[in-house]
């Protein structure tokens, strides 16, 4: 009869030891998955933030190659440098007819 009952609660203790370990296992799982999260949002805002800065260096890159573009022309072909001194000092030839659009800027 003491066996019995003996046994009965090292089952029971057993049982009890397994329900609390895995209880600290959940509670530590939780623990590393509520640490990661803030960690995954700034990842995720600097994954955005790079990709902003990014498509910037790609705009400016472009900026940069039509510059370059322009500059050649004017330096080596004379009627692109003769073509745009006339556009920014508004000058014309006097065969010329020069018609200037008017945008309204609403």
């Amino acid at each position: 009869m003491k066996l019995k009952r003996l046994e009965a609660q090292t089952r029971v203790i057993c049982t009890a030891n397994r329900i609390v370990v895995a209880v600290i296992a959940l509670v530590l799982g939780l623990a590393v998955v509520a640490s990661a999260l803030p960690q995954k949002r700034k990842l995720q805002d600097l994954e955005f933030q790079l990709a902003r800065v990014l498509e910037e260096e790609k705009q400016v890159m472009a900026e940069k190659e039509h510059r370059e573009i322009e500059y050649r022309a004017m330096k080596e072909d004379p009627e692109f440098l003769e073509l745009k001194a006339r556009d920014r000092l508004n000058l014309h030839r006097e065969e010329e007819r020069v018609f200037r659009v008017r945008r309204n800027n609403d």
